[in-house]
C-alpha cells in the first residue's frame, strides 16, 4: 500500500495505492469551521446535488448513466468532527480492468458533473429537485422525538453546554431550514465551492499520475487559503454542580442519559487511553455496567457507554423503568468510582486492546475504512495503524486509573416514561 499527499494551491489530493480492492473509492471533503446556521444548508446540498445536473437534468438520467458506468454508487453526507464541520461526496465504482478502458475517467467525469455543474435557473436550484431535500430534511426534523434514544442523547448534548459545537445537532434545526430558499441554497454552494478546504481522496488500484491529471480536469477548483488547526474542543467551563433535567414522554421504557466530561486529558490519554477506557466500563458484552447494572442487578433494558474524545466527553445511556431512576444513578457512579479505584482486572486491560488491535486489522478490508483511516491521519494527526498498535499496547492499569480520575459527571438527562415519581430522582444527589 503506499500513500501519497499532494498539496495543491486548490485542493489536497490523497492517492492510496493498493491492489486489495477490486473497486476504486473516491470522497471529495470539503471542511470549514462548523456553525449552527449552516448545519441545514450542507445537509440539503448533499442531497439536492445527486437530483440533476445540467448534463443529467433528471434523477431518472442519472441513474441511467450509472448503470452506464457498471452500477456506479453515489452519495453524501455531513457530519461534525469536532470544531469542524465536514460535508462528503462519494463514489465507488469497478476498477476498469474488470470493466473496459475509460471507465476510470468516465466515473471521475460523473462526480466532476455533479459537483460543478448542478441543474440552475436563475432563482438557484430547479424547484423540483430543491423541494424534495427540502421536505426530505424537513420530515425528518420533525420526526425527532419518535426516536427517544437519539432524541435524549440530542438533548443531553444541550444542556451540557448550550450553543457550543457540542450542543449541536447535526441535523440542524427547523428555524434554520425554514430561512433556506433556492436562492441562498444555491449562494452558500458557490461559497463552499470557492471557500472551504477541499480533501480528495482516492483510493483502489491506479496510478497516481493518472488520478492527478484526471482530478485536475474535471474538478476546476479555484485557488484557496488552508488553515491548519487543531479539530479537537475542550468544554470552557464545566457546571459547578450536577446538572439535572427531565423531559416526560408517551414511553413504557424511560432513557437515562449521563454526560460526563473529561478535564485536561493529555493526547494519548484521548486517543488510547479512553478506548480501554471506556471498554472495559460500557463499551463491551463483559463490561461493568451490562455486568453489575444488568445483570447483576437487573435495572435496565440496556446500558453502554461511548465516548468522544474530539470534545472531550464520555456518555453513559440506560434505558430503565421510570421507578428505578434513584438505583440505577447510584449504581453507575459506583462502577466510575471503581474504575478510579482500580477495581477491574489486568485481563479486562488485554481484551480491550486486543479487541481494538483486531478492529484495526479489519479496517485493510474496506476501502472506506481505509479512507477514513487516513482521513483520520490528515484531520486529526492520528497515527497509522502499525503505530496504533504500539501505542494501544503501552496502556495500562496505572493510565487507566490515571484518566478515570479526570471524568466528572457534569450532566444528567432523564427522559420519563409514563410511570411516576412519587419524589422528584435527582434528591438523590
Amino acid at each position: 500500500m503506499k500513500y501519497q499527499k499532494l498539496e495543491q494551491k486548490n485542493y489536497h489530493l490523497h492517492v492510496i495505492e493498493t491492489n486489495r480492492f477490486k473497486t476504486v473509492f473516491v470522497r471529495v471533503n470539503f471542511k470549514r469551521k462548523l456553525k449552527k446556521e449552516e448545519i441545514v444548508f450542507r445537509n440539503m446540498l448533499v442531497n439536492v446535488l445527486f437530483e440533476s445536473t445540467k448534463k443529467y437534468p433528471t434523477k431518472r438520467l442519472m441513474e441511467i448513466e450509472t448503470e452506464e458506468l457498471y452500477e456506479l454508487g453515489y452519495r453524501g453526507s455531513n457530519y461534525a468532527s469536532g470544531k469542524y464541520s465536514v460535508m462528503s461526496l462519494d463514489t465507488i465504482f469497478l476498477n476498469p480492468k474488470y470493466t473496459e478502458e475509460g471507465m476510470l475517467e468516465e466515473s471521475l467525469a460523473f462526480l466532476g458533473e455533479v459537483l460543478f455543474h448542478p441543474n440552475v435557473d436563475q432563482k438557484g436550484f430547479l424547484e423540483e429537485g430543491y423541494q424534495i431535500s427540502y421536505h426530505s430534511l424537513e420530515d425528518y426534523l420533525e420526526s425527532l422525538k419518535e426516536n427517544p434514544d437519539s432524541y435524549a442523547h440530542m438533548r443531553l448534548l444541550e444542556e451540557m453546554e448550550p450553543d457550543t459545537v457540542l450542543s449541536y445537532r447535526g441535523c440542524g434545526y427547523l428555524e434554520d431550514l425554514k430561512k433556506v430558499t433556492r436562492k441562498k441554497l444555491y449562494q452558500y454552494y458557490q461559497k463552499v465551492l470557492k471557500e472551504d478546504m477541499v480533501d480528495i481522496f482516492v483510493i483502489g488500484d491506479i496510478k497516481t499520475k493518472e488520478i492527478e491529471k484526471l482530478i485536475a480536469k474535471y474538478f476546476p477548483f479555484q485557488e484557496r487559503t488552508y488553515q491548519i488547526t487543531s479539530h479537537f474542543y475542550q468544554a470552557k467551563k464545566r457546571h459547578e454542580q450536577i446538572l439535572f433535567q427531565k423531559e416526560s414522554a408517551d414511553l413504557k421504557q424511560s432513557k437515562l442519559l449521563m454526560g460526563c466530561q473529561i478535564k485536561k486529558a493529555t493526547d494519548f490519554e484521548l486517543r488510547y487511553v479512553l478506548n480501554v477506557f471506556n471498554y472495559i466500563l460500557g463499551g463491551s458484552p463483559n463490561s461493568k455496567l451490562f455486568q453489575n447494572v444488568r445483570e447483576k442487578h437487573s435495572l435496565c433494558y440496556s446500558i453502554s457507554s461511548s465516548s468522544q474524545p474530539l470534545v472531550s466527553i464520555l456518555t453513559i445511556k440506560a434505558g430503565i423503568n421510570a421507578w428505578e431512576y434513584d438505583r440505577a444513578c447510584a449504581l453507575i457512579l459506583e462502577q466510575l468510582e471503581d474504575m478510579k479505584n482500580g477495581k477491574f482486572e489486568e485481563t479486562e486491560i488485554e481484551n480491550a486492546i486486543t479487541t481494538y488491535k483486531n478492529s484495526l486489522k479489519s479496517y485493510e478490508d474496506n476501502p472506506e475504512s481505509m479512507l477514513s483511516l487516513y482521513a483520520g491521519m490528515v484531520y486529526l494527526n492520528a497515527d497509522t495503524i502499525e503505530d496504533r498498535i504500539k501505542q494501544i499496547e503501552k496502556v495500562d492499569k496505572e493510565s487507566v486509573m490515571q484518566l478515570a480520575s479526570k471524568i466528572q459527571l457534569d450532566t444528567i438527562f432523564f427522559l420519563e416514561g409514563k410511570e411516576e415519581y412519587e419524589e422528584e430522582p435527582h434528591e438523590a444527589f
